[in-house]
């Protein structure tokens, strides 16, 4: 496989040297034997939306064989509480051999994720990875093609202040280098950790927030020095984002805990400052070629089809991509959030952004290193179109499994293309009253998010793909949140009441996907 030369390559694919693909029972039990493994870690999303891990000692041979090949059991009624009942709970978890990883954390843990499977041996319908695995399916059946995805992943790394020199700039932060950002080397490790593990990751640079002091009741965040971060993933077949994306979550938060640090993807930390996004990128893919562009360098057909269908479900989406109230405190004008349903290219203020893709122009680098006298030859084309509504509260399986039905929709109707003609648009849409009063808006609270959600109910429970009772817990989930009159409330009082509220609604879910 010649990947030893790499210093990121995956450790146990450079062992067995060969993809992880492609990885047996056999080779993982050599890896058992060979790296002196104690212990096998199963992991796997449970309807929280966060990562839960089994501790599996491993005493012999046997004992490690009969687990990699049937898993073990887990109470189901405590994983998906609300949703399965207690008489019916027992669910086997069992391992997904390429997602083997050794833990970063734990010496000599083989770790994995998990799929949920029923007593006769079927995937848990009411799983999040199932649901996403069925609209990938759906997605392939009828359109012939592959949807790949991408996350971006925003957080604050909250620290003591240690040092006060070349102190950063409130709203100045994006791509900033040390000695200005202070946690450039913990970023570092976070990388480290995820590439190795997922070999995914495009890019990590520190991102436009910044917060001096954390002004707040919650002890854990309370007189932090927060820095804004990103890690952006490259694109990999929908079902493979989503894993990663929740692994490098966990990644993330215990590399900060390593460190004494907070890691939070909550959606708003601090009124004037950038919220937490979770943009999501996708590509649609043919026989293995990317098919976003025409070969005029325009988007194609497909990717506007696509569009087309993003918006149609851009509002419920909603439910599963901005979960907790404080999301909705960031979806306000001019803060790089959108809070309407339409698209533009490379506009930052649209809900759907056309960034640049090299699809129009190729061999830069030789524009201004005329000493290079080869090409270079792009094998795939790059271009991607973004939704940028989501954020860090997002049930990550369960929005790209909505994510992938709404491309699907927008590649089977006929009509998908006249709707992204409709909500295309261009220049700033805040100062365009005209235009921004002709565009649907997006929920301005859970609430809201909820009622459309059942109003669209059909959208996702279509095929069979989203079962209903997991479209009504997230429903009464989102109703929980009891925020309806949220903006209302927070309008009508005094400058210095709203901010304390607002904080309290902020910081009530550090934690919460």
């Amino acid at each position: 496989m010649n990947t030893q030369h790499y210093a990121l390559a995956n450790p146990l694919s450079v062992l067995l040297d060969k993809p992880c693909e492609d990885f047996t029972r056999e080779d993982l039990l050599r890896v058992i034997e060979e790296q002196h493994i104690e212990r096998i870690t199963f992991h796997y999303t449970a309807l929280d939306g966060k990562l839960k891990e089994l501790k599996i000692p491993i005493a012999n041979r046997h004992q490690a064989e009969r687990i990699l090949a049937d898993g073990e059991r887990v109470d189901g009624s405590s994983l998906f509480k609300g949703m399965v009942d207690t008489a019916l709970s027992d669910l086997y978890v069992v391992p997904v051999y390429k997602s083997a990883f050794k833990n970063p954390f734990v010496e000599r843990s083989l770790d994995f994720v998990c799929r949920y499977l029923t007593r006769d041996g079927s995937l848990a319908p009411f799983a999040p990875d199932t649901i996403l695995h069925r609209a990938s399916e759906l997605f392939g059946k009828h359109s012939g093609m592959e949807l790949h995805a991408l996350g971006e992943l925003e957080f604050f790394l909250l620290s003591d202040p240690q040092n006060r020199s070349f102190a950063a700039a409130k709203q100045r932060g994006y791509h900033a280098s040390a000695p200005f950002i202070k946690t450039g080397l913990v970023l570092d490790e976070m990388v480290r950790h995820i590439t190795q593990i997922t070999g995914a990751i495009k890019y990590a640079h520190s991102e436009v927030g910044y917060i001096e002091r954390v002004r707040s009741d919650v002890d854990e965040i309370a007189n932090k020095q927060g820095e804004q971060l990103e890690i952006e993933f490259l694109p990999t077949p929908v079902e493979d984002a989503a894993d990663h994306l929740v692994v490098a979550r966990w990644l993330i938060r215990n590399t900060a805990y390593k460190h004494g640090c907070v890691a939070t993807f909550t959606p708003k930390l601090e009124e004037g400052i950038a919220g937490n996004g979770l943009h999501v990128h996708m590509e649609v893919r043919s026989k293995g070629k990317n098919i976003m562009s025409a070969a005029s360098g325009a988007l194609s057909p497909e990717a506007r089809s696509v569009i087309g269908g993003l918006c149609t479900y851009a509002d419920s989406l909603t439910a599963f991509g901005n979960t907790i109230s404080s999301a909705y405190l960031r979806l306000v004008p001019n803060q790089e959030a959108p809070t309407r349903v339409c698209w533009s290219d490379m506009n930052r203020s649209a809900m759907i952004r056309v960034p640049l893709g090299w699809s129009s122009t190729e061999n830069l680098a030789k524009k201004i290193n005329p000493q290079q006298s080869t090409s270079y030859l792009a094998v795939d084309g790059r271009q991607t179109v973004e939704l940028r509504s989501p954020d860090g509260s997002a049930m990550i399986h369960l929005l790209l499994a909505g994510i992938t039905m709404a491309a699907e929709w927008g590649l089977t109707h006929n009509d998908a293309k006249q709707i992204a003609d409709q909500y295309y648009v261009s220049g700033n849409i805040f100062q365009d009253k005209e235009l921004w009063n002709r565009l649907p808006a997006l929920p301005k609270s859970c609430v809201e998010s909820a009622h459309i959600l059942l109003d669209k109910r059909e959208l996702y429970e279509r095929e069979g793909i989203f079962p209903k009772s997991v479209v009504e817990y997230a429903a009464r989930t989102l109703e929980g949140e009891n925020d309806e009159q949220m903006n209302k409330r927070l309008i009508d009082l005094p400058a210095d009441d709203r901010l304390m509220e607002t904080r309290k609604i902020m910081h009530k879910d550090i934690h919460r996907n």
